[in-house]
Protein backbone atom coordinates (compact mmCIF):
# COMPACT_ATOMS: atom_id res chain seq x y z
CA UNK A 1 0.00 0.00 0.00
CA UNK A 2 1.18 3.52 -0.60
CA UNK A 3 0.90 6.26 1.89
CA UNK A 4 1.10 9.92 0.68
CA UNK A 5 1.63 12.27 3.55
CA UNK A 6 0.84 16.45 3.25
CA UNK A 7 1.66 19.68 5.95
CA UNK A 8 -1.44 21.85 6.86
CA UNK A 9 -0.28 25.19 8.80
CA UNK A 10 -2.88 26.07 11.18
CA UNK A 11 -3.09 28.89 14.10
CA UNK A 12 -2.14 25.73 16.28
CA UNK A 13 0.75 25.12 14.55
CA UNK A 14 1.38 21.98 11.09
CA UNK A 15 -0.93 19.38 11.21
CA UNK A 16 0.30 16.53 9.38
CA UNK A 17 -2.14 14.39 7.14
CA UNK A 18 -1.54 10.93 5.80
CA UNK A 19 -3.34 9.06 3.08
CA UNK A 20 -3.12 5.47 1.44
CA UNK A 21 -5.15 4.83 -2.02
CA UNK A 22 -8.03 4.14 -0.04
CA UNK A 23 -8.74 7.07 2.23
CA UNK A 24 -7.09 9.28 5.17
CA UNK A 25 -5.02 7.54 7.85
CA UNK A 26 -3.62 10.10 9.76
CA UNK A 27 -4.26 13.65 11.07
CA UNK A 28 -1.40 14.99 13.66
CA UNK A 29 0.36 17.88 15.06
CA UNK A 30 4.00 17.84 14.59
CA UNK A 31 6.24 19.63 16.85
CA UNK A 32 8.83 20.19 14.08
CA UNK A 33 8.36 22.98 11.69
CA UNK A 34 7.63 21.52 8.23
CA UNK A 35 7.05 23.33 5.37
CA UNK A 36 3.21 23.18 4.18
CA UNK A 37 3.34 21.33 1.32
CA UNK A 38 0.24 19.40 -0.90
CA UNK A 39 2.23 17.31 -3.10
CA UNK A 40 1.09 17.10 -6.87
CA UNK A 41 0.27 14.02 -7.20
CA UNK A 42 -2.08 12.68 -4.02
CA UNK A 43 -4.81 10.75 -3.19
CA UNK A 44 -8.36 12.81 -4.11
CA UNK A 45 -9.00 11.83 -0.38
CA UNK A 46 -5.94 13.87 0.88
CA UNK A 47 -6.45 16.60 -1.08
CA UNK A 48 -10.12 16.87 0.29
CA UNK A 49 -9.29 16.58 3.86
CA UNK A 50 -6.51 19.31 2.94
CA UNK A 51 -9.44 21.31 1.95
CA UNK A 52 -11.99 20.81 4.90
CA UNK A 53 -9.35 21.49 7.11
CA UNK A 54 -8.90 24.60 6.05
CA UNK A 55 -12.27 24.96 5.86
CA UNK A 56 -12.45 24.47 9.35
CA UNK A 57 -10.45 26.86 10.46
CA UNK A 58 -11.47 29.71 8.62
CA UNK A 59 -14.77 28.91 10.49
CA UNK A 60 -16.41 27.70 7.04
CA UNK A 61 -17.62 24.05 8.23
CA UNK A 62 -18.31 22.31 11.20
CA UNK A 63 -18.56 18.64 10.62
CA UNK A 64 -16.66 16.48 8.14
CA UNK A 65 -17.21 14.33 5.24
CA UNK A 66 -14.68 12.34 4.01
CA UNK A 67 -13.00 8.98 3.02
CA UNK A 68 -11.25 7.62 5.99
CA UNK A 69 -8.67 4.33 6.23
CA UNK A 70 -9.34 3.40 9.53
CA UNK A 71 -7.22 -0.14 9.94
CA UNK A 72 -5.57 0.54 13.01
CA UNK A 73 -6.59 0.56 16.55
CA UNK A 74 -7.86 -2.40 18.18
CA UNK A 75 -12.41 -3.00 17.79
CA UNK A 76 -12.81 -0.99 20.79
CA UNK A 77 -10.63 1.66 20.03
CA UNK A 78 -12.48 1.79 16.56
CA UNK A 79 -15.90 1.73 18.26
CA UNK A 80 -14.43 4.50 20.84
CA UNK A 81 -13.41 6.36 18.06
CA UNK A 82 -16.61 5.56 15.83
CA UNK A 83 -18.63 7.66 18.85
CA UNK A 84 -16.70 11.01 18.67
CA UNK A 85 -18.38 12.63 15.70
CA UNK A 86 -21.66 12.50 17.71
CA UNK A 87 -20.55 15.45 19.97
CA UNK A 88 -21.73 18.40 18.03
CA UNK A 89 -19.29 21.56 17.16
CA UNK A 90 -19.00 23.76 20.25
CA UNK A 91 -20.53 21.09 22.58
CA UNK A 92 -18.59 18.92 24.80
CA UNK A 93 -18.78 15.11 26.75
CA UNK A 94 -17.43 13.52 29.61
CA UNK A 95 -15.03 10.64 29.21
CA UNK A 96 -17.95 8.93 31.45
CA UNK A 97 -21.05 9.96 28.30
CA UNK A 98 -18.76 8.01 25.81
CA UNK A 99 -18.55 5.02 28.03
CA UNK A 100 -22.27 5.03 28.76
CA UNK A 101 -23.13 6.04 24.63
CA UNK A 102 -21.02 2.41 24.49
CA UNK A 103 -23.10 0.49 26.77
CA UNK A 104 -20.27 -0.14 29.55
CA UNK A 105 -19.89 2.69 32.21
CA UNK A 106 -17.05 0.86 34.26
CA UNK A 107 -14.86 1.67 31.61
CA UNK A 108 -14.03 5.23 31.28
CA UNK A 109 -10.10 5.17 31.75
CA UNK A 110 -10.08 2.46 29.36
CA UNK A 111 -12.38 5.38 26.77
CA UNK A 112 -10.40 7.65 27.62
CA UNK A 113 -7.03 5.76 26.74
CA UNK A 114 -8.92 4.73 23.40
CA UNK A 115 -9.45 8.81 23.22
CA UNK A 116 -5.63 9.61 23.65
CA UNK A 117 -4.59 6.79 20.60
CA UNK A 118 -7.13 8.85 17.87
CA UNK A 119 -5.38 9.26 15.00
CA UNK A 120 -7.74 12.09 13.23
CA UNK A 121 -7.35 14.38 15.64
CA UNK A 122 -9.80 17.40 14.65
CA UNK A 123 -11.47 14.82 12.34
CA UNK A 124 -12.84 12.99 14.86
CA UNK A 125 -12.70 15.78 17.63
CA UNK A 126 -11.61 14.04 20.92
CA UNK A 127 -10.70 17.47 21.83
CA UNK A 128 -14.32 17.72 23.09
CA UNK A 129 -14.15 15.04 25.60
CA UNK A 130 -13.32 16.32 29.23
CA UNK A 131 -13.18 15.07 32.68
CA UNK A 132 -16.89 14.19 34.46
CA UNK A 133 -16.46 17.32 36.66
CA UNK A 134 -16.15 19.95 33.67
CA UNK A 135 -11.93 19.91 33.32
CA UNK A 136 -9.55 19.93 30.41
CA UNK A 137 -7.61 16.56 30.49
CA UNK A 138 -5.27 14.77 28.34
CA UNK A 139 -4.64 15.88 24.87
CA UNK A 140 -1.63 14.08 22.53
CA UNK A 141 -1.73 17.77 21.08
CA UNK A 142 -0.99 19.16 24.49
CA UNK A 143 -3.83 20.83 26.22
CA UNK A 144 -3.15 24.43 25.08
CA UNK A 145 -4.30 23.43 21.90
CA UNK A 146 -7.40 21.58 23.19
CA UNK A 147 -8.48 24.88 25.21
CA UNK A 148 -7.48 26.95 21.85
CA UNK A 149 -10.01 24.32 19.81
CA UNK A 150 -13.15 24.85 22.29
CA UNK A 151 -13.15 28.31 22.64
CA UNK A 152 -12.54 28.37 19.14
CA UNK A 153 -15.65 26.37 18.61
CA UNK A 154 -17.74 28.37 20.74
CA UNK A 155 -20.22 30.71 19.02
CA UNK A 156 -20.06 33.87 19.32
CA UNK A 157 -22.28 35.21 22.43
CA UNK A 158 -24.51 38.49 21.49
CA UNK A 159 -23.98 40.86 24.14
CA UNK A 160 -26.57 43.91 23.19
CA UNK A 161 -28.94 43.92 20.08
CA UNK A 162 -27.06 47.21 18.97
CA UNK A 163 -23.08 45.65 18.68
Amino acid sequence: MTYTTAYLPTPLGVLELQASDTGLRAVQFVQEAVAPTLPGQVPDCLREAYRQLQAYFQRELREFDLLLDVTGGTEFQRRVWATLPSVAYGRTASYLDLARQLGNPAAVRAVGAANGQNPLTIIWPCHRIIGSGGQLTGYAGGLNRKQWLLTFEQPAVQTSLFS
